[in-house]
C-alpha cells in the first residue's frame, strides 16, 4: 500500500514535492508507523524511526519537527486511506454496490496493513487526544455528508429503516475488528494467521450480513 501524507504533498512554493521528497516521507511514515505499532508512541523515539527509514536523524527532523508531528501525521494518514473510499459517495450510487466495495476495500487495507489500524485503536483507546484537531467541523462535515448519502437511500425505499450513524459506526468496527484482533481470531479459529482468502470470506460475510440487514438484495 501507498502511503502519502497530505500535508506534505505541497513544498515551501505550493508546487507539488519533488520525488526524493515524496518517497523519503512515504519511507518514514512506513517507518513510524512499524515503530508505533510494535513499541507505543511512548516507547519510539525519532532515532528508531530515522534507522528503520535508513535515513539519517537530522533528515527526519527535515521533513517533521517531533515526534508528535509524525505521530499526528501517521494517524490523518491511515484515516485519509479509510474515508478515501467514501469520498466519492453519491445519492446516485447503487447502496448495494457501495457498501459492497466499501467492505471489500476496507477489508484489504486490514489485510494489507493492519498495523495502521491497530496504531489508530490504540489511540483512540488511550483518550484519542491525538485526533482531536482531526475530527474538528471538516471532518464532522464529512461524516454528517456521507450519513446524508444513506439516508437518501431510505427516503427513496432503496434501504430499510436504518440509522445512518450507526450504520457507518457498524462499517468502521466490523472491518477493523480483523485487523485489530488478528490474534483473537487466529487463536480462536485454529489458524496461524490470517490468509488473504480468510478476509475475502470474512468480507463476504459482512458484505451478506449488512446488506440483509439493511433490506438491500446483494447485485447478480
Amino acid at each position: 500500500m501507498t502511503l502519502e501524507v497530505p500535508a506534505h504533498r505541497l513544498s515551501a512554493s505550493g508546487k507539488p514535492a519533488g520525488r526524493i521528497r515524496q518517497k523519503n516521507e512515504q519511507a518514514i511514515i512506513q517507518a513510524a508507523e512499524d515503530e508505533f505499532a510494535r513499541h507505543g508512541f511512548k516507547g519510539t523515539s525519532m532515532n528508531t524511526i530515522a534507522l528503520k527509514a535508513g535515513l539519517p536523524k537530522a533528515n527526519l527532523h527535515y521533513y517533521f519537527t517531533n515526534k508528535l508531528g509524525l505521530y499526528i501525521a501517521v494517524l490523518s494518514n491511515i484515516i485519509e486511506l479509510w474515508d478515501s473510499t467514501f469520498n466519492a459517495l453519491s445519492v446516485e450510487d447503487d447502496p448495494g454496490e457501495a457498501l459492497s466495495h466499501y467492505i471489500r476495500t476496507k477489508m484489504e487495507f486490514s489485510r494489507r496493513n493492519p498495523q495502521a489500524s491497530r496504531i489508530f485503536a490504540m489511540e483512540v483507546i488511550s483518550g484519542g487526544t491525538c485526533l482531536t484537531e482531526y475530527f474538528s467541523a471538516d471532518y464532522r462535515e464529512w461524516f454528517r455528508g456521507r450519513a446524508a448519502v444513506f439516508q437518501a437511500w431510505i427516503d427513496a425505499g432503496k434501504m430499510d429503516q436504518v440509522d445512518p450513524v450507526h450504520l457507518i459506526f457498524l462499517l468502521w468496527g466490523s472491518t477493523q475488528h480483523y485487523a485489530d484482533f488478528a490474534t483473537q481470531i487466529c487463536q480462536v479459529t485454529g489458524r496461524s494467521r490470517l490468509t488473504k482468502q480468510d478476509m475475502e470470506d470474512a468480507s463476504n460475510n459482512l458484505i451478506h450480513i449488512i446488506l440483509k440487514g439493511c433490506g438491500i438484495a446483494p447485485s447478480a
